[in-house]
């Protein structure tokens, strides 16, 4: 039996990260139920997923037909409505301990024992949130990245608590997915984050100091070390809010090093936050 053959999906958080998250697991014949605030939002999570699944579809990145995938995705305004069979849960929700604790133990009262709860957060302590659960063994961290479909990464979180075998089945989704694993123990900022926030906040500071505008700082990254998108595109890609609340976790647990520069604290009050809005460190 593959990874993916009778498995059930709940996806906490119909977002951009959220859909994209149920889109994969769909398109493998997963069945997927994303979970969403109220019906207006639970059905945009769902156009969101039916928009993924079409564009995969005319990218012939997607096995079987779109209208086959559709009818395996479900989208409801309560968690109450994950069946107790459910194999995984995936929570997706803003990078808020408070309000992660809240999904995560809520879901955890719905589903079986043996269901793992997996959390989409890209810094935020697995042995904090782990701490709430009842079944600490069975809570792992399997952090996506953005445009989901498209990323080739999955890092996977392991806390004191997580049980060998919950690594290994997160390790046997993502590899049905089509993608690779990294685990990492938990720490602040894991390993990807780490990386990749420091790099962003340098370049910010070589903006604010007119080092070189925008555009020849990402293509001295693309072109000179042969990354696919330098640091400031990505970070409006990610969103310049949640690489500075991402920013300001990392300094508070591991030093000034990770202090956010003015400009993007500046761009953040004013609303410039990347490709969402329109505008960050670019035009979109």
């Amino acid at each position: 039996m593959s990874a993916s053959e009778g498995l059930t999906v709940g996806v906490i958080g119909g977002g951009r990260m959220g859909a994209g998250i149920a889109q994969v697991f769909a398109g493998i014949g997963a069945s997927v139920i994303v979970v969403d605030g109220d019906r207006d939002l639970a059905a945009a999570a769902f156009e969101r997923v039916a928009s993924g699944l079409r564009k995969a579809a005319e990218k012939g990145a997607l096995t079987g037909s779109v209208d086959d995938a559709l009818r395996r995705v479900d989208a409801v305004d309560s968690v109450a409505a994950l069946p107790a069979d459910t194999a995984l849960v995936v929570e997706a929700v803003p990078e808020r301990v408070d309000l992660k604790v809240k999904v995560l133990t809520a879901a955890e009262d719905v589903v079986g024992e043996n269901t793992v709860l997996a959390t989409n957060t890209s810094s935020l302590s697995i042995t904090e949130l782990a701490a709430a659960l009842r079944r600490p063994e069975r809570f792992v961290g399997m952090h996506f990245f953005n445009p989901v479909p498209a990323s080739k990464l999955v890092e996977i979180v392991v806390g004191p608590a997580t049980d060998p075998g919950v690594r290994d089945l997160a390790l046997g989704w993502v590899a049905a997915l089509g993608k690779t694993a990294v685990v990492v123990r938990d720490s602040p900022g894991f390993a990807t984050s780490r990386l990749g926030v420091l790099l962003g906040l340098e370049a910010i500071r070589m903006l604010e100091e007119g080092v070189a505008d925008a555009e020849s700082i990402d293509r001295a990254m693309e072109l000179g070390y042969r990354h696919p998108m330098g640091p400031l595109r990505s970070t409006d890609l990610v969103g310049l809010d949640v690489r500075l609340a991402i920013a300001d976790h990392l300094c508070s647990t591991l030093g000034d090093r990770f202090a956010a520069p003015r400009l993007l604290r500046d761009k953040v009050a004013a609303g410039e936050l990347g490709r969402k809005t329109g505008r960050g460190f670019y035009d979109w």
